[in-house]
């Protein structure tokens, strides 16, 4: 909720966690953004013991690319089983929970 101050409204951006700074990506290289953005939620799932893959808006900002480049690479990472996506929970690391 907006807190207000002296009759204006001000938002106030919610805050993002990061455990570690995320790797700058290689605009100028041969292999695709969202190859290298596959790549580096990989290495954080590993290395960081990262739980849940951040937002597509999120990793826009984070990583400087587009909202489909975030899309690409996240999907990568669900056809390989490596992540899921719960409906309005958002995506997580691992395979998907199988369903009595």
């Amino acid at each position: 909720m907006p807190r207000q101050t002296a009759g204006n409204i001000r938002r106030v951006q919610p805050a993002t966690v990061c455990l570690m700074p995320p790797r700058a990506l290689d605009h100028e290289s041969s292999t695709p953004l969202y190859a290298q953005l596959a790549a580096e939620l990989r290495r954080r799932i590993r290395e960081d013991d990262l739980r849940r893959v951040p937002s597509y808006r999120t990793l826009q900002q984070e990583y400087e690319v587009s909202r489909p480049v975030a899309e690409r690479a996240v999907h990568i990472l669900v056809d390989a089983g490596e992540a899921h996506i719960v409906d309005g929970k958002g995506t997580w690391a691992g395979p998907a929970p199988e369903v009595p």
